[in-house]
């Protein structure tokens, strides 16, 4: 039987420290490559054979996991803010990053992260810069209010986005001059072309044939639209990977973190350590779900008594992720006979 091999990568964007180690953490090899496609395979070409390599995760990791994982017996990406060993060590190079990683994999403690397959990555990018392109409207929508506000011109709020009143407003209202009606009709335009481009994007996405079926079951939950299907579909990934509802919920960031000693309790806020992309997707959606929903209106109703309208929305999100884990694992559309079911 072969020995195995075992690598550790510390990953940055020109350069890519390893270090090559055999089971008996015996070291082979290390140094550093350049992080290009060429580079890595010349260097695979020299490597013994069979090997297993470990990465922390980075934004320049995906390109490299992809890369390498044909190549690999096993390859798994660590999860940046479990690696404490290495972060709190006096001495840190990459150098030694990478002979840390090395061994944490070899021993078999590596704190190892979920990681998507190429094809969820790449359409969860583009539903990520929708994101940024939505982020920018609003910008626009706001700047568009700030230029009428210091040139102390009166406007209906309600109605200042709509294109009939916009077209109006610069054309009949004397305080606008020349110099601002241009600034706002280039905001103007910008806002058009951004949402025609936003839209565009989602709708590829909703006809994707990877998507498509999945999208539409998790749509039959009431208060559930195309971005919050779509966000869950590409945040989640596999969701087989969470064993309870209680996991899920964590990973949206929907619960508090807890730090017990003693006799001592302690519970914080919600939790930084999250999906940001799905909590805030999940709090917007349970804002306007209760409207759909005579169940999650009577939640929402009750826990508003107990509390704040914040504690009602948090408790209508906790639900909605159990409607869309039940769901999507039993690949089934929601009725309204499976409410108990997926309560429970």
């Amino acid at each position: 039987m072969e020995s195995m091999y075992y690598i550790g990568l510390d990953v940055h964007k020109r350069k890519i420290s390893y270090c090559v180690k055999d089971g008996g953490g015996k070291l082979h090899a290390e140094g550093m490559i350049s992080a290009t496609r060429l580079d890595l395979d010349h260097w695979m070409k020299t490597l013994p054979q069979p090997w297993s390599a470990a990465m922390e995760a980075t934004m320049f990791s995906g390109w490299i996991y992809d890369h390498l994982k044909p190549h690999a017996t096993a390859l798994k990406v660590a999860h940046p803010l479990m690696l404490r060993a290495i972060a709190a060590s006096k001495r840190k190079n990459d150098r030694i990053d990478a002979s840390k990683i090395c061994d944490c994999l070899r021993c078999d403690f590596l704190p190892e992260c979920y990681m998507a397959s190429t094809a969820i990555r790449e359409r969860r990018r583009t539903l990520r810069y929708r994101n940024l392109l939505v982020r920018q409207m609003v910008q626009m929508k706001i700047k568009i209010s700030a230029l009428l506000m210091e040139s102390g011109v009166s406007y209906n709020k309600e109605r200042l986005h709509k294109v009939g009143y916009f077209r109006e407003l610069l054309a009949t209202n004397p305080d606008i001059d020349e110099g601002l009606r241009s600034l706002l009709r280039q905001c103007r335009e910008t806002v058009v072309r951004l949402s025609k481009i936003e839209s565009a994007m989602i709708r590829s996405l909703r006809h994707d044939w990877l998507l498509t079926e999945r999208v539409e079951r998790l749509m039959s939950i009431p208060g559930v639209g195309p971005i919050t299907a779509l966000t869950w579909a590409l945040e989640i990934g596999d969701v087989q990977r969470f064993s309870s509802i209680k996991k899920a919920v964590s990973y949206c960031g929907l619960c508090g973190a807890e730090k017990s000693s003693g006799n001592m309790v302690q519970r914080t806020p919600l939790s930084k350590q999250r999906n940001k992309h799905l909590q805030t997707t999940l709090i917007e959606a349970a804002k306007m779900a209760p409207r759909y929903s005579p169940s999650l209106a009577l939640l929402h109703d009750r826990e508003r008594q107990r509390g704040n309208a914040n504690r009602a929305t948090l408790a209508v999100a906790r639900k909605l992720v159990a409607y869309l884990v039940a769901v999507d694992r039993g690949q089934t559309h929601f009725l309204m006979a499976d409410r108990e079911v997926c309560a429970a």
